[in-house]
């Protein structure tokens, strides 16, 4: 089994990467990729940690935003990470989430709620890339609510006042970025309209001029009718359809491999990467 988009402790998810490949040898897998958000700062442990049996896809989820305001997650895979132009894109992406989170923090207290910046960075592990799952933790921790799906629920969803945009790429720079690197550029859970609004399928014919390689079809926030329409994308634009887990550890339902990649798509998506930069070891 293939599972192409999870996350560790660097960004917002709650295992380390040692633990999620250990995790993804109990489930079963073969193919994991870590995509942490914005950032590769957790490659080196799950590459120190992985075992025969499992190979491991290096990426990241790029967080995006067209024109109009729509947020858009690219998975960057495959890429080479020294980079330089990559690299300053992420790291200027991750800079502005700590303004952003200022802003969201002094909306949330002006409603009375009793939450600092120092509560939110208490639960964000070294080197981790700041996001509103550490929001949501702080809160718990609080005791305003009980779990990260019921914070976004309740206050931290798109369409909540205490939402607040932040810079961010547009989909066809980070997929040019990610193509420059030598990468392969996968668009994640595209018609998730649980996040608030997404793209529209003529929006597919610029990000395939971009250089988009793949769409993530079977994820659990698409319905039956999603896929469908994703499909009939993908065949027209000759994309690759990949499915994942969106694995974040404690706090979502996600679970690895509950969706994953047929063997000949990912043969697929790997073709179109420069270099092949898939990890594997063969002993320990």
């Amino acid at each position: 089994m293939i599972d192409l988009h999870t996350h560790s402790n660097f960004s917002d998810g709650t295992d380390t990467p040692a633990e999620l490949i250990n995790k993804a040898h109990a489930a079963g897998l073969t193919t994991i990729a870590l995509t942490d958000h914005d950032t590769v700062a957790g490659w080196d442990e799950a590459i120190e940690r992985l075992r025969p049996g499992l190979d491991l896809v290096l990426g990241s989820e790029i967080s995006c935003q067209t024109e109009d305001g729509i947020s858009v997650h690219m998975l960057g895979l495959l890429f080479d990470p020294e980079n330089e132009a990559l690299a300053t894109m992420m790291a200027a992406t991750r800079d502005n989430r700590i303004g952003r989170m200022h802003k969201i923090i002094a909306r949330l207290s002006a409603a009375g709620y009793e939450i600092s910046m120092e509560d939110v960075e208490a639960e964000l592990s070294d080197g981790a890339t700041l996001g509103r799952p550490h929001l949501a933790d702080a809160l718990i921790s609080k005791g305003y609510m009980k779990s990260r799906e019921e914070v976004f629920a309740e206050v931290l969803h798109n369409d909540s006042p205490f939402y607040v945009a932040h810079y961010s790429p547009t989909p066809e720079v980070a997929i040019a970025h990610i193509k420059a690197a030598g990468g392969v550029a996968v668009i994640a859970h595209a018609m998730s309209s649980l996040r608030g609004r997404v793209v529209s399928p003529e929006s597919f014919e610029s990000y395939v001029a971009a250089g988009l390689d793949g769409i993530e079809v079977f994820h659990r926030d698409h319905t039956l009718p999603n896929r469908e329409l994703l499909l009939r994308i993908a065949a027209e634009f000759d994309l690759v359809a990949t499915g994942a887990s969106d694995y974040h550890g404690n706090g979502k339902l996600n679970q690895l491999a509950e969706f994953h990649t047929s063997p000949e798509e990912f043969e697929r998506l790997e073709s179109k990467a420069d270099l092949r930069r898939v990890v594997r070891v063969t002993k320990r």
